[in-house]
């Protein structure tokens, strides 16, 4: 779908790359991945966001430094 432009992804990291890299020393711990900080900072950005994972991690993460990111995880 990616090759074939069908989905194009709208988060481009360069332009968040600080924030990201701000979520991956805070959470360094953990550790985040790039790919976590990516989708934290996407629920940043997008305060309607749910994210759908199967990563507990997520249960630790916060976005905007306090709040809990909103988040289906299967029971």
């Amino acid at each position: 779908m990616l090759l074939r432009r069908s989905l194009r992804p709208a988060f481009e990291l360069a332009g968040h790359l600080a924030a990201v890299l701000k979520l991956m020393r805070k959470y360094a711990d953990v550790p985040m991945s790039l790919a976590d900080a990516c989708l934290v900072r996407m629920t940043e950005t997008h305060s309607d966001a749910v994210l759908l994972t199967t990563d507990t991690d997520f249960r630790v993460y916060r976005r905007h430094s306090r709040q809990v990111v909103p988040c289906r995880l299967p029971d």
